[in-house]
């Protein structure tokens, strides 16, 4: 059974976003990016999800994760394992 889908809010100038795409192709895992360069109304919707104006933006299922920087204390702490382990309907 797969895990939840990963879904990471993305632009294509971001050092950030390589350093969670990192982190994720290490764990094996697939995501989907949305890039927010392409269309003004899908940065607004991260912005109005999220809270935040920077990328990368990543959601587990329907967990907000965060950046980059949280990816990576998920990563350390063993909480990104959890996420991934989640069963795709919660």
């Amino acid at each position: 059974m797969a895990g939840p889908e990963v879904v990471m809010y993305v632009s294509s100038w971001c050092p950030y976003c390589v350093r969670a795409k990192a982190i994720l192709q290490r764990k094996g895992v697939q995501w989907r990016e949305v890039n927010i360069e392409t269309d003004p109304s899908l940065r607004q919707h991260m912005i109005e999800t999220t809270g935040r104006r920077t990328v990368p933006q990543i959601f587990i299922g329907d967990h907000h994760v965060g950046g980059s920087d949280d990816l990576a204390a998920a990563e350390r702490s063993g909480e990104l394992d959890r996420l991934l382990a989640a069963s795709p309907s919660g």
